[in-house]
C-alpha cells in the first residue's frame, strides 16, 4: 500500500473516533443536555430561594423596626389584646340550621 492510502486510513479512523466520543463518549451531546437541564433547574430552585430569602430579609427589617408589626402579629395569630380593649367575637349563625331568615 502507498503511505497516502495509510494517512487516508489513519485520518478516517481518527474522524471516526472522535465522532463515537462526541455522540457515545462522556461528553457526549446527550450528556450535555443532560447538564443543562440540570442548570436550569438549579437555576429556577436558586431563583426561588433568593426570593424567599428576601421576603425573610423584609419581615426581619420590619420586626427590628417597628412595633407595629409586632402588634399586628401579636393580635392576628396570638389573640391579644391591649390592658384597656375588650375583645368582641361575631359569629354568624350557621347555613341550613333551618331557622327562616328575617
Amino acid at each position: 500500500m502507498r503511505p497516502a492510502r495509510w494517512v487516508t486510513l489513519l485520518l478516517l479512523g481518527l474522524l471516526a473516533w472522535v465522532q463515537g466520543q462526541i455522540w457515545l463518549g462522556r461528553a457526549s451531546v446527550a450528556e450535555v443536555r443532560a447538564l443543562r437541564r440540570e442548570v436550569a433547574q438549579a437555576e429556577q430552585a436558586n431563583e426561588q430561594a433568593r426570593q424567599r430569602n428576601e421576603r425573610l430579609a423584609a419581615e426581619v427589617r420590619d420586626l427590628r423596626e417597628g412595633l407595629e408589626t409586632v402588634e399586628e402579629i401579636a393580635r392576628l395569630e396570638l389573640g391579644l389584646v391591649k390592658p384597656d380593649e375588650i375583645f368582641v367575637q361575631i359569629q354568624r349563625p350557621a347555613s341550613g340550621s333551618g331557622t327562616p331568615g328575617r
